[in-house]
């Protein structure tokens, strides 16, 4: 097997759902700028989730309705700058 071919600097990491509030803790690698409190009173680093398994349709069985204007907005919002 190949030294150094996966990255050492795993960590544990929270996962939120901003669509729902849904948050949960895995180990990951990911760079972030922002920390969150866990129920356990620690700080950890935070990545935030435009949809997880609580809220996606696959997996919850109810179609949401989507907002693709605003969504259209956020996008040329967000690549406008480039």
């Amino acid at each position: 097997m190949k030294k150094d071919l996966h990255p050492s600097n795993y960590r544990l990491v929270i996962f939120k759902d901003m669509s729902n509030d849904y948050a949960f803790m895995t180990k990951s690698c990911i760079n972030t700028n922002e920390n969150i409190k866990w129920e356990d009173g620690n700080e950890y680093p935070l990545v935030k989730l435009e949809i997880s398994h609580t809220s996606h349709p696959f997996y919850t069985g109810k179609m949401k309705l989507v907002d693709t204007a605003g969504r259209i907005d956020k996008f040329k919002t967000r690549y406008a700058k480039k």
